[in-house]
């Protein structure tokens, strides 16, 4: 495994995102995944099963909702604060982008921006 060297390594997560919680596959199964342009694992995400795939689809059920409740307001300080993330962790999510798809980080950089 080729490791990323990242300012905040805690930016590659080798979990999944489910209502709040990072989880790994009940079963214990992963996907690799690879840099195209190497062909270097660059580490392994869970193979969800149907169970915690229905889960997680709940899970956004219930988050729609609450956003929906949200004003206008909220809605854009949240939006505002997730831009300000992006924009300070630039250049980890540029190099991450370019080793998951092998896109020139020049233009993973423009994209983030």
């Amino acid at each position: 495994m080729s490791p990323l060297v990242l300012k905040d390594p805690g930016l590659f997560r080798q979990h999944c995102l489910i209502d709040g919680e990072w989880v790994g596959a009940a079963g214990k199964e992963v996907i690799a995944v690879t840099n195209p342009a190497s062909g270097e694992t660059l580490g392994h995400v869970p193979n969800l099963g149907g169970e915690q795939t229905g889960q997680a689809i709940l899970a956004a059920h219930r988050a729609l909702s609450g956003w929906r409740r949200k004003t206008a307001q909220e809605r854009a300080t949240i939006l505002r604060n997730w831009f300000q993330l992006l924009l300070a962790n630039q250049e980890d999510l540029a190099m991450l982008m370019t080793a998951e798809q092998g896109k020139p980080l020049a233009e993973a950089r423009g994209e983030i921006a």
